[in-house]
């Protein structure tokens, strides 16, 4: 299937080559931002000033450089805002990308080591053939014309193992891509919303100099750290889904050292937990509101309501995993 070759990888970091090409546009605006803080500090001050001498009352000057540091915020917002922002957030970013991708690698190891056990545990059933096709053709061959049905026998059970792998391994690419779908939306409308929060950055900054528009700034700064916070919490949801797995993997290792122990095969499991994680992408904007407050998130209420009308799914279907994880780990003591 050609959508189950898209590098999904190399899509996120495309990602992130937009959004740093994406920033020289910022200096479009700046000079628009300027030419309304300009007026604005103007307004500003001259209220300021003659409100104090209407009152004959002593000018108090450190209120008044508050127009003067947003025009220098504003001059180099590439360099002040978004520069010290996004210097102050990377490593947070980093850190959780490191987070989940420790959990991948082990769980790739101990995916590979039960393989290893699986495929053990079939040769000691005397079932080789049954998942070695150059075993099942050498073994096919050896068989006589005298031996008919055991051929038979022995094609159809090894056909229909086939196919129920072939099913099993088709839903699992299907569920994955949509797993892979989910987290590429989340960093895609991530992306879109920081360039839109980033171009017109200048343009908030400019008019928080107005009377009545001070709460833009702090209202932008909290959008855009919110907004930033998306891919972290994602990734550290992925460490999550990721360690769980690994405690699966750990669970069937257990099993498979089990000599009299014969694997059915089963992935059903591991679809469950694609499905929770198709349904948690989408809480993602949610628990970055938690970390800081936005206010006004009518942009993210589209993503908040499917999850909203996923939670009673995701429930019925974490409850049954993790019971079923809970009671193989259990029954491994």
């Amino acid at each position: 299937m050609t959508l189950l070759a898209i590098d999904f990888n190399n899509m996120h970091q495309i990602l992130r080559d937009l959004y740093l090409e994406m920033m020289p546009l910022c200096s479009d605006m700046i000079g628009v931002a300027k030419g309304i803080a300009g007026l604005g500090a103007l307004f500003y001050v001259a209220y300021r000033v003659w409100q104090a001498l209407s009152r004959a009352e002593p000018i108090d000057v450190f209120p008044l450089l508050r127009p003067f540091a947003l025009g220098l915020c504003i001059m180099f917002f590439p360099t002040i805002v978004l520069g010290t922002i996004n210097g102050v957030m990377s490593p947070v970013v980093k850190g959780c990308h490191t987070i989940m991708e420790s959990q991948i690698q082990d769980v790739e190891a101990l995916q590979a080591e039960r393989d290893a056990l699986e495929y053990d545990a079939r040769v000691r059933e005397g079932k080789e053939w049954l998942v070695n096709d150059e075993v099942y053709e050498e073994k096919f061959s050896e068989l006589g014309i005298r031996q008919i049905g055991t051929m038979v026998s022995m094609w159809w059970e090894h056909t229909w193992y086939n196919i129920k792998m072939w099913f099993r391994q088709l839903i699992a690419d299907f569920f994955e891509l949509l797993f892979n779908a989910a987290a590429l939306s989340i960093d895609t409308i991530r992306t879109f919303f920081i360039v839109v929060l980033s171009i017109l950055g200048p343009l908030s900054f400019a008019l928080a100099i107005f009377d009545g528009f001070q709460s833009t700034l702090t209202a932008w700064l909290s959008r855009y750290i919110s907004v930033y916070l998306w891919l972290p919490v994602a990734d550290l949801f992925s460490a999550v889904l990721s360690k769980i797995q690994a405690l699966m993997l750990k669970s069937d290792i257990a099993q498979l050292q089990d000599p009299s122990y014969i694997p059915d095969g089963s992935n059903g499991v591991y679809i469950i937990f694609l499905i929770i994680g198709i349904i948690g992408y989408f809480t993602v904007p949610t628990v970055a509101g938690w970390i800081i407050q936005a206010g006004g998130n009518s942009g993210t209420r589209g993503i908040n309501q499917v999850a909203n009308k996923g939670a009673g799914l995701a429930g019925g279907v974490a409850g049954s995993a993790v019971g079923n994880v809970a009671g193989r780990l259990l029954g491994k003591k």
